[in-house]
């Protein structure tokens, strides 16, 4: 189930922020001082705020209004280094291979059609570009995050790493074609 908006103060909090290592999640994603970063799902803001200190530019593509409003608010001080788009990234129509990195934060599992948000993925991502994507282990099971993987794959990526862990399932698959 999305977040509703008025509760996404538990998205951005000081305990999430103290037991999440985001500098951590942007080196296993590939994200450097030079990468463009579609961002998909990002709520308010928790991982938005931190990327657009780290990337070079930010695509938010979130689906709700009222995240959309406070996500505004947060970034705004950084200018053009962050474009919002406000949509389903299952029926976006994406600029083809403009994007280094895309980061699904805990998002994957809440899509809709999932294989349209793949072919959209895949098609925004340049040839070896890469796809990093988080799962909450609570809500996605080890044989959904692999229904996940392969999709993509089936997509034409290449899985380079997976991990399971206490509170987050995550893989990174690499674009080859």
């Amino acid at each position: 189930m999305v977040c509703p908006s008025w509760l996404s103060f538990i998205l951005y909090n000081p305990i999430r922020k103290a037991f999440t290592n985001r500098e951590e999640i942007f080196n296993e994603s590939g994200i450097t001082k030079n990468a463009v970063v579609l961002e998909v799902g990002p709520g308010n803001g928790f991982l938005t705020e931190a990327l657009a200190e780290h990337a070079q530019k930010v695509y938010a593509v979130e689906l709700q209004a009222g995240m959309v409003r406070k996500l505004m608010k947060r970034v705004r001080k950084f200018g053009d280094r962050v474009c919002i788009v406000q949509g389903d990234i299952s029926s976006l129509i994406l600029e083809e291979a403009f994007c280094d990195v895309c980061l699904l934060y805990v998002c994957f599992h809440e899509f809709g059609d999932k294989v349209k948000a793949a072919e959209n993925i895949s098609r925004a991502l340049k040839k070896g570009g890469i796809l990093s994507i988080y799962e909450p282990s609570i809500e996605v099971g080890k044989s959904d995050m692999q229904k996940t993987v392969a999709l993509f794959e089936g997509s034409g990526f290449r899985k380079e790493l997976e991990r399971d862990g206490f509170f987050v399932r995550y893989a990174r698959l690499r674009k080859q074609r």
